[in-house]
């Protein structure tokens, strides 16, 4: 086996810093691959930056909570919030679902609409993945899990930690580092099971989830020390600066972020251990 590593930035589209920092952390940077939010004020220029970067695995940020729907808020009135964006609460929401089967249906149709406009841009379809990792809910997994296969995509993010791993890397919060892994690891595997039965490529960890907007020039040194053998994915939100419209939370060092995919030490770590860099969809090419 070899280390084959899959570096992503979630929120492309997001903003203008996002669009800048994605494309210059792959042209001069370790990072492969962006998952494109589809609803998102700046998605005609990262759609026109990503069909210059052919080589970038451009994927589909499903999302469904904390953001923008792609259908009219009366279409999908269980999703939205009095100002038609998808609901903060994710727990009444994720109850919601489990329980209706007319909720269900929303999810579904809106899912298929974001499918859709992500189709319509033009980009070959590398991935799928979402917006707060929200297809760790079992019911919205397996509805994505179908279009996902409908719709040709070669992989499905498993957003799972190892604990042990991701605190060697780290050596900081042990308790938080086992706590996420040991409540995942259950609905991760069977996630992972369904994945590769359905025919598409699923990672088999992925780190940045403890780290989540602080995965710094040193915490991405750190993870790439500890890649093993198979398939890693490490995510990432990075931009060139803070924005304002619907901006990411104060505390992302979302700069920090950018730097780490481009540092110089990061690139010369990924050769020296003998780090494959590859896409989910790199990876459906070679099974």
């Amino acid at each position: 086996m070899s280390k084959a590593l899959i570096v992503t930035a979630d929120d492309f589209g997001r903003s203008l810093p996002v669009n800048d920092a994605v494309v210059d952390a792959h042209v001069n940077g370790i990072l492969t691959a962006a998952s494109l939010m589809v609803t998102e004020t700046a998605l005609d220029d990262a759609v026109a930056r990503a069909k210059a970067l052919p080589s970038l695995g451009v994927g589909l940020h499903m999302t469904l909570v904390d953001g923008i729907p792609a259908l009219p808020p009366s279409r999908i009135p269980d999703l939205v919030d009095a100002k038609g964006h998808f609901t903060l609460d994710l727990v009444r929401l994720g109850a919601r679902i489990y329980l209706s089967k007319a909720v269900q249906r929303q999810v579904v149709a809106e899912m298929r609409a974001q499918f859709e406009r992500f189709k319509a841009t033009g980009l070959p379809l590398a991935h799928v993945d979402s917006h707060h990792h929200y297809h760790l809910h079992p019911t919205v997994f397996e509805l994505m899990l179908e279009l996902a296969v409908e719709y040709g995509a070669p992989g499905i993010r498993i957003p799972w930690e190892p604990p042990l791993l991701s605190w060697r890397a780290r050596r900081d919060r042990l308790g938080l580092r086992l706590s996420n892994g040991i409540f995942h690891w259950r609905r991760s595997e069977r996630m992972r099971r369904m994945v590769e039965q359905a025919g598409l490529v699923a990672n088999d960890m992925a780190f940045g989830l403890n780290d989540s907007g602080a995965m710094t020039a040193d915490k991405v040194s750190s993870f790439l020390d500890v890649v093993p053998d198979g398939l890693t994915e490490i995510y990432c939100h990075p931009a060139t600066r803070h924005w304002e419209h619907r901006p990411m939370p104060p505390h992302y060092q979302v700069d920090g972020e950018y730097r780490a995919l481009t540092d110089a030490g990061n690139r010369a770590k990924v050769g020296a251990l003998g780090i494959r860099l590859t896409t989910f969809a790199a990876e459906a090419g070679r099974a």
